[in-house]
Protein backbone atom coordinates (compact mmCIF):
# COMPACT_ATOMS: atom_id res chain seq x y z
CA UNK A 1 0.00 0.00 0.00
CA UNK A 2 1.46 3.54 -1.15
CA UNK A 3 0.88 6.30 1.71
CA UNK A 4 1.09 9.38 -1.49
CA UNK A 5 -1.94 11.76 -0.56
CA UNK A 6 -2.59 9.75 2.84
CA UNK A 7 -2.92 12.40 5.97
CA UNK A 8 -1.64 11.11 9.00
CA UNK A 9 -2.03 12.86 12.64
CA UNK A 10 1.46 12.19 14.86
CA UNK A 11 1.37 13.35 18.34
CA UNK A 12 4.77 15.03 19.83
CA UNK A 13 6.34 14.89 16.10
CA UNK A 14 8.07 18.03 16.16
CA UNK A 15 11.20 16.04 18.41
CA UNK A 16 12.69 13.01 18.69
CA UNK A 17 11.20 9.98 17.93
CA UNK A 18 7.69 11.89 16.46
CA UNK A 19 9.97 13.63 14.44
CA UNK A 20 11.51 10.95 12.73
CA UNK A 21 8.30 9.39 12.18
CA UNK A 22 6.83 12.75 10.85
CA UNK A 23 9.93 12.64 8.11
CA UNK A 24 9.64 9.42 7.17
CA UNK A 25 5.88 9.02 6.28
CA UNK A 26 6.61 12.27 4.61
CA UNK A 27 9.39 10.55 2.45
CA UNK A 28 6.88 7.70 2.25
CA UNK A 29 4.44 10.68 0.11
CA UNK A 30 2.25 11.20 3.37
CA UNK A 31 0.63 14.43 4.27
CA UNK A 32 1.65 15.00 7.99
CA UNK A 33 -0.08 16.95 10.97
CA UNK A 34 2.33 17.35 13.18
CA UNK A 35 1.06 17.64 17.16
CA UNK A 36 3.21 19.39 19.46
CA UNK A 37 2.45 20.63 23.02
CA UNK A 38 5.31 23.16 23.96
CA UNK A 39 8.27 22.70 20.75
CA UNK A 40 6.43 24.73 18.33
CA UNK A 41 9.75 25.84 16.99
CA UNK A 42 10.85 22.07 16.41
CA UNK A 43 7.48 21.34 14.71
CA UNK A 44 7.14 24.19 12.60
CA UNK A 45 11.07 23.31 11.21
CA UNK A 46 10.07 19.53 11.05
CA UNK A 47 6.63 21.12 8.94
CA UNK A 48 9.13 23.07 6.75
CA UNK A 49 11.26 20.44 6.22
CA UNK A 50 8.66 17.91 5.21
CA UNK A 51 7.24 20.72 2.61
CA UNK A 52 10.44 21.14 1.13
CA UNK A 53 9.58 17.22 0.19
CA UNK A 54 6.88 18.02 -1.78
CA UNK A 55 3.99 16.69 1.10
CA UNK A 56 1.61 19.09 3.00
CA UNK A 57 2.42 19.57 6.62
CA UNK A 58 0.98 21.73 8.96
CA UNK A 59 1.82 21.79 12.77
CA UNK A 60 -0.94 22.10 15.82
CA UNK A 61 -0.37 22.97 19.07
CA UNK A 62 -2.42 21.33 21.94
CA UNK A 63 -2.26 20.59 25.64
CA UNK A 64 -2.94 16.81 26.23
CA UNK A 65 -3.44 16.99 29.70
CA UNK A 66 -6.64 19.27 28.65
CA UNK A 67 -8.96 16.62 27.68
CA UNK A 68 -11.10 20.04 26.24
CA UNK A 69 -7.81 20.66 23.77
CA UNK A 70 -7.55 16.69 22.71
CA UNK A 71 -11.20 16.28 22.20
CA UNK A 72 -10.98 18.90 19.08
CA UNK A 73 -7.37 17.85 17.86
CA UNK A 74 -8.76 15.60 15.33
CA UNK A 75 -11.00 17.70 13.60
CA UNK A 76 -8.17 20.55 13.37
CA UNK A 77 -6.00 18.06 11.49
CA UNK A 78 -8.03 17.68 8.60
CA UNK A 79 -7.37 20.42 6.14
CA UNK A 80 -5.90 18.29 3.48
CA UNK A 81 -9.16 16.11 3.99
CA UNK A 82 -9.70 12.50 6.05
CA UNK A 83 -7.12 10.88 8.09
CA UNK A 84 -6.18 7.96 7.40
CA UNK A 85 -3.76 7.30 10.46
CA UNK A 86 -3.02 8.42 14.02
CA UNK A 87 -0.24 7.38 15.51
CA UNK A 88 -0.11 8.24 19.33
CA UNK A 89 3.40 9.03 19.77
CA UNK A 90 3.63 11.82 22.61
CA UNK A 91 4.08 10.69 26.39
CA UNK A 92 5.38 11.92 29.55
CA UNK A 93 8.64 9.76 31.15
CA UNK A 94 9.13 10.67 34.38
CA UNK A 95 11.21 9.06 36.78
CA UNK A 96 8.76 8.62 40.09
CA UNK A 97 8.03 5.85 41.90
CA UNK A 98 5.81 4.65 44.25
CA UNK A 99 7.33 6.92 47.13
CA UNK A 100 7.89 10.20 45.08
CA UNK A 101 4.56 9.85 43.27
CA UNK A 102 1.61 12.57 44.10
CA UNK A 103 -1.71 12.19 43.24
CA UNK A 104 -1.41 15.10 40.85
CA UNK A 105 1.50 13.07 38.81
CA UNK A 106 -0.11 10.38 38.42
CA UNK A 107 -3.38 11.85 36.83
CA UNK A 108 -1.16 14.22 34.68
CA UNK A 109 1.17 11.30 33.23
CA UNK A 110 -2.20 9.22 32.40
CA UNK A 111 -3.96 11.70 31.30
CA UNK A 112 -1.36 12.40 28.52
CA UNK A 113 -0.32 8.94 28.15
CA UNK A 114 -3.20 7.03 28.27
CA UNK A 115 -6.16 8.91 28.06
CA UNK A 116 -5.47 11.12 25.51
CA UNK A 117 -4.65 8.38 23.03
CA UNK A 118 -8.03 6.79 24.03
CA UNK A 119 -9.80 10.26 23.48
CA UNK A 120 -8.08 10.59 19.82
CA UNK A 121 -8.59 6.89 18.74
CA UNK A 122 -12.26 7.07 20.06
CA UNK A 123 -12.41 11.05 17.67
CA UNK A 124 -10.84 9.29 14.96
CA UNK A 125 -12.73 6.28 14.93
CA UNK A 126 -15.65 8.13 15.10
CA UNK A 127 -15.04 10.39 11.56
CA UNK A 128 -13.61 7.80 9.76
CA UNK A 129 -16.59 6.20 6.97
CA UNK A 130 -18.28 2.90 6.78
CA UNK A 131 -15.79 0.78 4.37
CA UNK A 132 -12.79 3.20 4.81
CA UNK A 133 -9.50 2.09 5.76
CA UNK A 134 -8.04 3.29 8.78
CA UNK A 135 -5.00 2.59 11.03
CA UNK A 136 -3.65 3.41 14.50
CA UNK A 137 -0.63 2.84 15.88
CA UNK A 138 0.28 3.37 19.16
CA UNK A 139 3.80 3.69 20.57
CA UNK A 140 4.90 1.75 23.33
CA UNK A 141 7.34 0.73 25.89
CA UNK A 142 8.82 -2.50 26.60
CA UNK A 143 8.14 -2.64 30.32
CA UNK A 144 4.48 -2.29 28.96
CA UNK A 145 5.24 -6.57 28.76
CA UNK A 146 7.80 -6.49 32.08
CA UNK A 147 6.64 -3.90 34.49
CA UNK A 148 8.89 -3.06 37.60
CA UNK A 149 8.80 -0.66 40.36
CA UNK A 150 10.79 2.47 37.83
CA UNK A 151 8.92 4.95 36.23
CA UNK A 152 5.72 3.82 37.95
CA UNK A 153 3.09 6.26 36.58
CA UNK A 154 4.44 6.06 32.83
CA UNK A 155 4.94 2.17 33.13
CA UNK A 156 1.59 1.42 34.11
CA UNK A 157 0.05 4.08 31.68
CA UNK A 158 2.09 1.92 28.89
CA UNK A 159 0.22 -1.39 30.17
CA UNK A 160 -2.99 -0.06 30.10
CA UNK A 161 -2.11 1.24 26.34
CA UNK A 162 -0.98 -2.08 25.43
CA UNK A 163 -4.55 -3.43 26.96
CA UNK A 164 -6.59 -0.10 24.79
CA UNK A 165 -4.54 -1.52 22.16
CA UNK A 166 -5.67 -5.10 22.23
CA UNK A 167 -9.38 -4.04 22.95
CA UNK A 168 -9.61 -1.43 20.24
CA UNK A 169 -8.05 -3.30 17.23
CA UNK A 170 -11.35 -5.66 18.29
CA UNK A 171 -14.03 -2.82 18.67
CA UNK A 172 -12.79 -0.80 15.63
CA UNK A 173 -12.59 -4.02 13.20
CA UNK A 174 -13.29 -4.66 10.38
CA UNK A 175 -12.41 -0.93 9.41
CA UNK A 176 -9.41 -0.14 11.60
CA UNK A 177 -6.41 -1.81 12.13
CA UNK A 178 -4.94 -0.81 15.84
CA UNK A 179 -1.23 -1.94 16.67
CA UNK A 180 1.75 -1.02 18.77
CA UNK A 181 5.38 -0.81 19.02
CA UNK A 182 6.67 -1.80 22.11
CA UNK A 183 10.57 0.57 21.96
CA UNK A 184 13.27 -0.13 24.00
CA UNK A 185 16.43 1.65 23.81
CA UNK A 186 15.86 4.33 21.59
CA UNK A 187 16.76 7.78 22.39
CA UNK A 188 18.51 8.80 25.63
CA UNK A 189 16.13 10.51 28.24
CA UNK A 190 15.81 14.38 27.56
CA UNK A 191 16.30 15.56 30.81
CA UNK A 192 19.75 13.25 30.69
CA UNK A 193 21.35 10.92 33.40
CA UNK A 194 23.18 7.81 33.32
CA UNK A 195 23.75 6.01 30.12
CA UNK A 196 25.85 3.64 30.57
CA UNK A 197 24.15 0.54 31.81
CA UNK A 198 21.09 1.03 29.57
CA UNK A 199 21.77 -1.58 26.50
CA UNK A 200 24.24 -4.09 29.27
CA UNK A 201 21.74 -6.58 29.76
CA UNK A 202 19.90 -6.04 25.90
CA UNK A 203 20.66 -8.96 24.01
CA UNK A 204 21.08 -6.89 20.68
CA UNK A 205 23.95 -4.93 22.91
CA UNK A 206 23.05 -1.85 21.52
CA UNK A 207 20.84 1.06 21.08
CA UNK A 208 17.89 1.04 18.29
CA UNK A 209 18.18 3.46 15.33
CA UNK A 210 15.94 5.69 14.35
CA UNK A 211 15.64 4.67 11.53
CA UNK A 212 14.57 1.20 12.61
CA UNK A 213 11.45 2.82 14.47
CA UNK A 214 10.19 4.42 10.87
CA UNK A 215 10.60 1.39 9.36
CA UNK A 216 8.43 -0.73 11.56
CA UNK A 217 6.03 1.99 11.59
CA UNK A 218 5.99 2.40 8.20
CA UNK A 219 5.17 -1.86 7.78
CA UNK A 220 2.41 -1.06 9.65
CA UNK A 221 0.66 1.92 7.94
CA UNK A 222 1.42 0.18 4.73
CA UNK A 223 1.60 -3.57 4.95
CA UNK A 224 -1.26 -6.20 5.20
CA UNK A 225 -4.55 -4.78 6.98
CA UNK A 226 -5.17 -8.38 8.62
CA UNK A 227 -2.61 -7.42 10.92
CA UNK A 228 -4.55 -6.26 13.98
CA UNK A 229 -4.00 -5.91 17.75
CA UNK A 230 -0.20 -6.32 17.32
CA UNK A 231 2.48 -5.60 19.12
CA UNK A 232 5.89 -5.32 17.79
CA UNK A 233 9.04 -5.49 20.18
CA UNK A 234 11.83 -2.88 18.77
CA UNK A 235 13.98 -3.47 22.13
CA UNK A 236 16.51 -5.73 21.04
CA UNK A 237 15.44 -8.16 23.10
CA UNK A 238 14.68 -6.63 26.27
CA UNK A 239 11.35 -7.77 27.18
CA UNK A 240 13.12 -11.34 27.09
CA UNK A 241 15.49 -10.91 29.76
Amino acid sequence: MSLDGKNILITGAGVRVGRSLALAVARAGANVIIHFGKSQTEAAQTAQEIRSMGSQAMSLQADLSDPSQVSTLIERSQPFGPLYALINNASVFDSLDWQTTRLEDWNRILMINLTAPFLLSQTFARQNSPGQNGRIINMLDWRALRPGADHLPYTISKVALAGLTRSLAQALAPDIQVNGVALGAVLAPANGGDISAVVRDVPARRWADLSEVDQTVLFLLTGPAYITGEIIHLDGGKHLV
